[in-house]
């Protein structure tokens, strides 16, 4: 398979890192970004040109809008696209949610997911040619207590997804990913020490990276899962 231009946000842990290692490792090209400076500066160090890696906050427009122009006039539009960035609550019942907390949840599953997509979709639609992969959840297709904001999150971008697949050109695609259930902080966060039972993130990249890869217009506005996860 000719090498593909990636752009993953949120790539400094968890799926984001392992997904922008794997990728690499399979010769395609990862552009990346992350609030974590030090995450940033050790992928850069780690993989090096054409490989690149910026400290970008997507809840922030005009932040991923400047992105969007350096990274467009120096690589092109990519490929394919992958909202990886999101966060979750802690464990509590809706009403022992802070505003703070629940707000930052929407602004970065949801609004930052609406940004990446502003910026970058429409060189893209000229071009006629991309896949957009919104990371959703198992919780965006069901539900579960102590978790209201993450849930609310994930279910809208799964329906932010629905529509803007029909809004894409037919030669492109926009597909909600439910990556199942991995070890990674966010799982931690949920169910304590039985993340333990779960696959690893470079588990989980191995078998979804060529499953992403594959992806196409036939593919556009449904609900996607990794098997066997």
């Amino acid at each position: 398979m000719p090498g593909k231009l990636v752009l993953i946000t949120g790539v400094t842990r968890g799926l984001g890192r392992a997904m922008t290692e794997e990728f690499a490792r399979l010769g395609h090209t990862v552009l990346g970004c992350s609030r974590t400076r030090e995450g940033i500066d050790q992928l850069r160090r780690q993989l090096g040109p054409p490989h690149d890696f910026y400290m970008v906050d997507v809840t922030m427009d005009e932040a991923v809008k400047s992105w969007a122009s350096l990274l467009l006039n120096s690589h092109g539009p990519p490929d394919i696209v992958i909202n990886n960035a999101g966060v979750i609550n802690k464990n509590a019942r809706l009403w022992e949610i802070p505003d703070r907390e629940f707000s930052e949840v929407q602004e970065v599953n949801v609004r930052g997911t609406a940004n990446v997509i502003r910026w970058f979709a429409p060189e893209m639609v000229r071009r006629k040619r991309g896949v957009f992969i919104n990371m959703s959840s198992g919780w965006g297709r069901s539900t579960d207590a102590e978790v209201a904001p993450y849930c609310c999150s994930k279910w809208a971008v799964e329906g932010l997804t629905q529509a803007f697949a029909q809004e894409l050109p037919s030669s492109m695609a926009a597909v909600a990913l439910n990556p199942g259930a991995i070890n990674t902080d966010m799982l931690r966060s949920c169910f304590g020490a039985s993340a333990d039972n779960y696959i690893s993130p470079d588990q989980w990249a191995r078998r979804a990276v060529p499953l992403i890869l594959k992806i196409g217009p036939g593919d556009s506005g449904k609900p996607f899962d990794i098997p066997g996860v």
